[in-house]
């Protein structure tokens, strides 16, 4: 159990820049799933992100921060809260982003998926799946970025590269986090293949992802054609998982 807690889920919130949404998004995960610890992971925020995190801590005990002295990526962040999370002895591991875009009232659905579970990812391409206030441009390229890794890697699930997860802690220490070095957008597909190749229970929630209404997003053509050249390359390596394993994997998810 966690140090000093009976709390057993952590949402894990990374934040570079996010002065303007970090405030509401901690105020609505504890409106919506109270139970919950929060750890805001913050990589030196140069608009004082990470004052405001630790003013949210001092007036609320189940809100945590780990600062970061570097901007290193989204993969590292997460990765140092993962041990962070391990080490004080949580069981369910969050991963949400810190604007919005990921709904915070979705997340009972995903932490009901994952008592059945070893990972859930919350899905925008699935029947019920969303998004809203995308432009045409976005949607083709988050789309099109999920069909190539599915394809190259023979990945079952429909949504490889979205970043609203749950993993529990015993996942995590099968899925051999030390070999895990994509640091961007090619993260999450990276922690979906390490998963799958672990043979754990991966299930997909519908979830509807919302634009960020304030601040910018941290997404470019360039990171999108960087992660897509990284997957090319574990396809002709051979990373991916095999034909007749990704047809045993689909068999057995019901995929």
């Amino acid at each position: 159990m966690p140090q000093n807690s009976a709390a057993t889920t952590l949402v894990i919130i990374p934040t570079y820049n996010e002065a303007e949404n970090v405030a509401s998004i901690v105020e609505r995960v504890r409106s919506s799933v109270p139970a919950a610890h929060i750890l805001v992971v913050d990589d030196a925020s140069p608009d004082g992100t990470g004052s405001l995190a630790d003013q949210l801590a001092v007036s609320d005990s189940a809100v945590h921060v780990l600062h970061r002295t570097d901007k290193t990526g989204l993969g590292a962040a997460y990765l140092e809260g993962f041990g962070w999370a391990l080490s004080h002895g949580y069981t369910q591991l969050v991963q949400l982003d810190a604007d919005g875009s990921h709904r915070p009232e979705q997340l009972a659905s995903l932490l009901t998926a994952a008592e059945t579970a070893d990972v859930v990812l919350g899905s925008r391409w699935i029947p019920g799946g969303a998004i809203e206030n995308w432009p045409w441009h976005r949607r083709a390229l988050s789309r099109g970025g999920s069909f190539y890794s599915r394809m190259v890697l023979r990945l079952p699930q429909r949504d490889a590269t979205g970043g609203y997860r749950v993993y529990s802690a015993r996942a995590l220490s099968r899925m051999d986090l030390s070999s895990v070095d994509s640091l961007g957008y090619c993260f999450q597909i990276e922690m979906l293949l390490h998963a799958v190749r672990a043979d754990l229970r991966v299930i997909e929630v519908p979830i509807t992802f919302v634009e960020r209404v304030r601040g910018s997003s941290k997404m470019s053509p360039r990171i999108a054609i960087e992660a897509m050249a990284r997957v090319t390359l574990w396809g002709v390596t051979g990373m991916g998982i095999s034909r007749a394993g990704a047809r045993a994997t689909a068999a057995a998810r019901g995929a």
